[in-house]
Parts: structure tokens; sequence; C-alpha cells
């Protein structure tokens, strides 16, 4: 009889079903940009980006203002073995009056208490970080403020609604003078639920609230978040999902009792969902239908009495109590007789009824919008099967004997395929306010911490301008007679004394030895009108052991590649002119005689430093005996690269290498060099800039990062500049900044993995993936290397990548304005427009922002230069053959 009078109550799966879909649209126009406006589920940005890691510390304040009572806490986590709350709360009430009176009232009443506790706590000298959780549907723009949309519950306060509740909050406070707070973040009590959750189960990513009202947060995919910036990470939304239905989407479920209770409440037409559900009407919903029965005389004998009549006489607690399976029906009776109706047996069987029902469709109606948001978790990983943890708080479902399990059940079986582990959040949201405060102020101290970290890495312009006046005395030093022997900076001279005059004509050989690849090209250069030159070549790899090894057995790799390489183009037979770029630093006597001063780069192979490297080749082709070659001039891979350009742009007298090493070249005018006799004219030198700094003179921007590097490398001391710009030292820069992130506590959750201790783990071309990327793909290269990141971790990471390499690029940048500038001088200009060429397979093609920011940083340091960066697309090898091609032509010219 009763369900058929109550049938409307009674929701079917299907309709189930169909709610749960209609609140997923609701979810997705409350998050589109374009909807939100007119949206009833607001799906409000909570700006708490993640929970809690296991890693806060310190001592809190919690407020928690949501219902009839006040509650204070001070919250204390610890670390000693394991990470420990302890909680001392003081519970104050929140008058009617004040409830209904001003906002001015409210607040001053809320800082009196927080007055009081502090007195209690004997804190009110310190300025502890407060945690504000303020139960109300609120507007943020960041963690600590929140403008009230509207009240909800029994709440009416005038003057607070559009306004900040974190500034009345504040003028209060101010206003008594007697303490002061630091108001570090308001959150809503499902976040404060879930974060409280959230720290006993990581994977906590729901907050849910069935109480006097009802509401839900989850984290959401911020690149779903229209209303905030920024596609990284998540973030926690609070859905406010008690308007669901203002809308009139629940119309055709909504019953006349839920319509009158809507009549008579304090905010008409508004939280129809949580009308509903929640604790704060329950109880008024079953007095309305036991009324409407009894005037039909289907109970009490049609007897009502003015107890009955009485709005709030019924409560949810009674509800509650009428369902408990052994005493539920000796309850019933005592409660009815206290109303004055004189219930039979029948009559409290009844009574109970109604009470199930009307507590059941709640329970399976809160299923279904949590049903809704346990699909949308899911869709945004992209898994199959969803495994979550939600965090519960709130009266009715801690107080209701059969709420909860009813809740459960219903939910697995609207959403079969998600493991849901349901979590009674012991101590409430404050806590979770607390936690929150504690996730802000860890995050606020390690910002501050990395950026004074990072900041080091920030030159500034006069910094900037003092590297390009240091490189330039340090220039001048090399090409003096006198200062030549000690200088760092070697500036030696190539024997190069011009730049392709496009009538070079011919088939060369060129070799390129200066990293773990060896390349052998075969270069046909053919003149007139269509020059066109044609490449053939073949790669070899250097073993480690052979570079490492003696340098006979160096060199006899060396001939055994070229010999594979003739055989494999057919052209034994000719004794071709070859080029030989050998990017290591050599002494030239001519074009044809280079001395190697020092291996760089990983080099190690003995008894080659001091001697000719063209006579160690030449002895390297003798001993093999199987074709000869004519070796008309070594080369330096800047040459090359210089040369390669200059082919296409005459304009280009500058050639510059940022790759594994770096190092620039450029026309210098025969009177400066006072290595080389004879005043006429200019020769190429080779600056081998990657020594500079090394007596010293870049120690004061050097960070402990740069010198862990060097002290781990080859040849620590040495090549101090190359290891703060190129390829092969940002990685472990990057690497070891990261190490001491991770000892600190930012990263990683502290652990330091395996792989973050295996050197030259980060190679350049990660970083510069990480520069450009977004954060979801940064995760995913940093999964890679074994180093499970969290979206915080890939947001430093990324920063801390950006920082190195624009510290290089600046320095790069720094360098080149001094060249740039000396050859202007040289030749008395006003303005010069030069063209560089730097070479390929480089940090400066990696990373877009390298060469922006090493551009920028030439024009800000010598503006009286037009400098045009020509990419060369075929590096220094195809450089090596036109310098031996123009050896050729002026040997020709002089015989």
């Amino acid at each position: 009889q009763i369900d058929k009078y109550l049938y409307a109550m009674r929701l079917s799966d299907e309709t189930l079903l169909d709610v749960m879909a209609r609140f997923r649209r609701e979810m997705k126009n409350g998050l589109s940009r374009d909807f939100n406006p007119t949206a009833t589920v607001k799906m409000l940005p909570t700006f708490v980006r993640s929970i809690p890691d296991g890693s806060e510390k310190g001592d809190f304040i919690a407020l928690d203002l949501g219902g009839s009572y006040f509650r204070i806490l001070r919250v204390k986590v610890s670390h000693e073995k394991k990470q420990t709350v302890q909680m001392e709360s003081e519970i104050y009430n929140t008058p009617e009056d004040i409830m209904h009176g001003s906002g001015t009232r409210l607040f001053d009443h809320v800082a009196e208490c927080l007055g009081d506790f502090m007195e209690k706590q004997q804190i009110k000298d310190k300025k502890l970080p407060v945690g504000f959780t303020f139960s109300f549907p609120c507007r943020q723009s960041k963690l600590d403020e929140g403008f009230l949309i509207t009240w909800t519950k029994r709440f009416k306060a005038s003057g607070v609604e559009g306004a900040d509740v974190v500034r009345l909050l504040n003028k209060a406070i101010k206003k008594r003078g007697d303490y002061d707070a630091d108001i570090m973040a308001v959150v809503n009590d499902t976040v404060g639920t879930m974060m409280t959750c959230g720290f006993d189960d990581q994977r906590c990513e729901v907050g849910l609230i069935i109480g006097t009202g009802t509401n839900a947060c989850y984290m959401e995919e911020m690149r779903h978040i229209d209303l905030v910036e920024g596609d990284e990470g998540r973030m926690c939304i609070n859905t406010e999902w008690g308007a669901f239905g203002d809308d009139g989407s629940l119309e055709d479920i909504r019953t006349e009792f839920d319509r009158e209770i809507d009549r008579g409440s304090l905010n008409p037409g508004k939280q129809l969902f949580e009308k509903m559900v929640s604790g704060l009407y329950m109880g008024e919903l079953v007095r309305l239908i036991l009324v409407k029965m009894a005037k039909e005389g289907l109970l009490f004998e049609g007897r009502i009495t003015p107890e009955l009549l009485t709005k709030g006489k019924f409560e949810t607690k009674h509800v509650s109590a009428i369902e408990k399976s052994k005493e539920g029906l000796n309850k019933a009776k005592e409660i009815l007789t206290r109303l004055g109706v004189e219930p039979s047996h029948e009559d409290c069987i009844a009574v109970q009824h109604v009470c199930t029902i009307v507590s059941f469709r709640s329970a399976n109606l809160v299923a279904s919008t949590l049903g809704a948001i346990l699909n949308q978790l899911r869709d945004n990983k992209g898994v199959g099967r969803l495994r979550t943890t939600v965090g519960v708080d709130g009266s009715l479902y801690k107080m209701h004997p059969q709420y909860a399990r009813r809740l459960h059940k219903t939910t697995r079986r609207l959403v079969p395929d998600s493991e849901v582990r349901f979590l009674l959040s012991e101590s409430g949201s404050g806590k979770g306010a607390a936690m929150v405060t504690a996730v802000a102020y860890r995050l606020a101290e390690q910002h501050r911490l990395i950026d004074e970290t990072l900041a080091e890495f920030k030159l500034t312009h006069e910094q900037l301008l003092q590297v390009k006046k240091r490189m330039r005395a340090e220039m001048e030093a090399g090409l003096k007679k006198k200062t030549h022997d000690t200088a760092k900076v070697k500036m030696l001279p190539t024997f190069v004394r011009s730049t392709p005059d496009g009538t070079e004509n011919g088939d060369f050989l060129a070799l390129d030895l200066g990293g773990t690849n060896f390349r052998v090209l075969l270069v046909k250069i053919r003149s007139g009108k269509r020059r066109t030159v044609e490449m053939h070549n073949k790669i070899y790899a250097i073993p480690i052991e052979v570079m490492q090894g003696t340098g006979e057995e160096l060199f006899d790799h060396i001939v055994t590649c070229i010999s594979d390489f003739l055989d494999y183009m057919g052209i034994k037979g000719a004794r071709l002119p070859l080029g030989f770029t050998f990017s290591f630093p050599c002494k030239q006597t001519s074009l044809d005689a280079g001395i190697l001063l020092n291996w760089t780069k990983g080099f190690k192979a003995t008894d080659c430093e001091g001697e000719d490297v063209v006579y160690l080749l030449r002895e390297g082709i003798k001993r093999r005996e199987e074709f000869d070659l004519d070796v008309v001039a070594v080369v330096n891979d800047t040459v090359g690269t210089m040369m390669t350009c200059a082919y296409e742009d005459p304009n280009c007298e500058i050639g510059l290498i940022v790759g594994t090493g770096s190092n620039a070249c450029y026309m210098e005018e025969m009177r400066n060099i006072e290595m080389v006799d004879g005043e006429q004219g200019r020769m190429c030198v080779n600056t081998e800039w990657g020594a500079f700094g090394d007596n010293g003179c870049l120690d004061d921007i050097r960070t402990i990062y740069d010198k862990a590097v060097d002290d781990f490398s080859l040849n620590a001391g040495k090549q101090r500049y190359e290891k703060m710009i190129s390829g092969m030292y940002l990685g472990e820069i990057v690497r070891n900044i990261l190490i001491d992130f991770t000892k600190r506590g930012f990263l990683f959750r502290g652990q330091i993995s395996e792989t973050l201790k295996t050197r030259h783990i980060f190679e350049t071309k990660f970083l510069s993936q990480i520069e450009r990327l977004a954060l979801l793909q940064v995760r995913t290269i940093l999964q890679q290397l074994g180093l499970n990141s969290t979206c915080d971790d890939s947001i430093i990471v990324k920063t801390v990548c950006g920082a190195v390499s624009r510290r290089a690029a600046q320095l790069c940048g720094a360098g080149m304005a001094a060249i740039v500038d000396k050859i202007r001088e040289n030749r008395g200009l006003e303005r010069l427009e030069i063209t560089v060429g730097p070479s390929s397979p480089t940090v400066l093609v990696c990373f877009h922002s390298f060469s922006r920011i090493m551009h920028q940083t030439v024009k800000d340091l010598a503006p009286n230069c037009d400098v045009t960066f020509l990419l060369s697309e075929d590096g220094s090898g195809k450089g090596a053959a036109l310098i031996t091609a123009v050896g050729c032509r002026l040997r020709e010219a002089e015989q």
C-alpha cells in the first residue's frame, strides 16, 4: 500500500542511469567557458592542485564553518619515524540570530572564537598559518580568496554574498588587534574531506559530504577546466551538486513533497537536489508524507496532532533511529508517541517503511551523481577499470544505520567497472583544511627556496656585459705573442686565409672526427653558373676502448673506416685531395699541419698530444699500404662550419658550434695575429673559447652545480665555459640540481632513484624536449628515465631545464657579442653586418628557445652589429672539402 502510495520515490536503475547521464552533462557545462555562466552545477575550481604527499609538516590552525556549530582545530603534523598528526579542537556555537544577522557580526563572532581558542592554546603571540573550511559555494581565483556565491543550508547573513570571505575575516581579526593570523587557504568542506582521507590513502581523489547539506569534489584534469589558465596537471573541482536540478532538469522525479519542502525553505527554487537527499530536509520530508497519509486515513486512524503539523518536529536523527534493524520499531513508537499520535504496531511498521523509502531514495540519487564523477575520472585516465578512493563525511552517512551500505551497493551496481573504496573521514574536514594549508605552506616555502636556488642562473644585463668584456680581454691575450703561452683562450691561427669565392671545382674527400661518430665524405664540387655540391657519406662508430686506447689504434681504426668507404664508393685507385676536420684544440703551423694540444670531449688516446695529427694520419695510411691520399688541410669543425655557410653567404665570417662541445672561429686581421708573420689580409682564428674561465675569471657566476659537474668530468678544471653552455654538460647540470632538490625534499617525494645517480642520464635532447612539451609528455620522458614524477615534479623539472638552458644561451650570446664587436672595431665601422654559421646537430637546433635567447643577448650586448645566423645544413664535413678546394685553388695559383 505504502509502496503504491510512494511509488514516485522508488527509482529504477534505468532512471538512476538516466540521472547519472544528466549529471555528467551538467558537469561538462559547468566546466566549459561558454556554458558555465548559465550552468546550475557550478563546478568551481578550488586551486587545490595536489593531495598530501606525506612530506607536510608544521603547526596549523583550521576553522570549520558550515553547519549549526563552528569548530576550531590546532593540527600539528610532525615527522619522527612516520608522519603523525596531533589535533586539539574546540566547538563553538553559532546562534540563530548571528546566522541571520549581518555579515560583520558573523565574522566578528568567528574572530572572537578564534581569539578565545588561541588564548586557551597560548599561541596568541604566534602567527600560525590558518586553513578556513567554509562550506558554501565560493568563486576562487586563488587558494586564499573565496567570493561567496550564495548562502545555503540555514545561513542568511547579510552583506556577505559576492564578498571575499577571507577579506571579511581578516578585517574582523585586524579590528580586534590582539592576535595575528595568516589565512593561507579557504577550502570547501568536501575538499577538506578529500584531503583528510588523502592523507591516509594517496589514491583518494573524490570528496563526498552527506550531512546537513550534500556536495562532492574530485580531481579533474586541468585541460578540461576552461575557467583556469593552463592545461598542465590536475585541480580539485568543487561541483556544488546541491544545485543540480535548479534549472528544472529533475522535475520528472521530484514529488509533491519535494515541492512543498522547497516552498517552505529559506531559499525557494535553489539547491533542489540537496533538498531531495540531505539531512537538513529528510526528517521534514517524512513528516510531510505522514501528515498527508494521516489526512487520508492511511495512518494513525486519521488522527492529526498539532505536534505532527509543526515544521521541524520530525528530525533526521529520528529517521536514523527508526531504521535501526533491532530497536527501530520501539524507537518509532517512542517518537510517534511524543508527537501525540497513538501509533498501532501497524502504524510503526508503516512509518518505518516510509523512512526507508525516503532515505533509500537519497542514497540512490547520491550514487548516481557519484557514478557520473567516477566515470569522468575513468575516462580522464583512459583506463578500463578505475581504482580509486572516495573520502566521505557528514552526519547522515555516519549516523544512519543503513545509509552507507546502500550507497556503496548502488554505486557498485551503477558503475560496475570501478573498484571504489569508501573511506570515512574520521576527523571531519578540519584536518583536511589544515592539510590544504600544509600543502600550500610546503609549496610556498618550496617555491621560495627553488626560486632562490635558480636565481643564481639568472644573469643580469650587467653580468652579461662583464662576461663579454672578459671574453674580449682573454681573446686579446691569446692573440698577443707575449701572453699567448699563458692565455686560456688560445686563439689558434688556422691558416685558412679566405672563404670560398665560388670558383672551387673537383672531387674531394673529407674526414670528420670530433665526437663518438666519425664521418667519411666524398664531396663533388662543381663551379659555374649552377654551383652544385654533391655529397656521399658514411658514418662509423668509434668504440670507447679506441677513444681511450693508444694513438696507433685510433688512427688504424680511422684508416680502416676510410678504406671501407673507398671500397663502398669504388674509388680506391684515385689519389684524392683530402680535408681532415679534427675538432680538438690544435696548434697549426701551416694548413696541412696541426699539433694536438690536448684531447677534449672524452677522448684520451695515448701518444697523440703534442704530435702532428696529419703526420699520424699519413703514417696510418702508410701502415695499411692500400691506397694513397693527398692530405691538403687539417681543419677545426668550427672553421668547417664557417666555410660551409660562407659558400652560401659570402658575408659569413664567423663559425659557431654549440653541440657536444662549444667553440667559435672568425676572420681576424693578420696584423692582430702576432703568432703568424705577415700583416696583410685576414686569417681565420679558432678561438677555442671552451677554455674561457679556466683562469677563474668566471668564478663569480659559476654555481655549486657547475663546480660539481666540473669536478666529476674527465678534464676537471678545464673547458669551464664549455661546461656551462654545451650539450655534453647541460644535462649533467640539470641532474645535479635535481639530485639536490630531491635531497631537499622538493622532488620525487625525496627518493633519489638509481637513475638519478647515473651520470649523463639526462641527455641534452631530453632537456630540449622537456622545455617545450606539455607536462603530460614531460612525465612520460621522466618515466622513461625511471623517475616516477607527479605533476608538481614535472613543473619543477621543466623550470630547472628552462633556467639552465636560458643561462647557457645568454653566456653563449655574450661570447658571440665579444667577437662581433671586435670585428666591427677591427674594421673601424659604425655598424657591422655579419653572418654567423652555426652548425646543425646542435643545442641550437634542438632548443628553439636557445637560439632565440642567444640572438637577443647578442643584440642587447652588441647593439651596433646586425648579426644573422645562417644554419649550416651539412656541417663541418662539407666545410673541410671546401677548405681543401680553396687550398688546392691557392696552391695552383702559387705554382
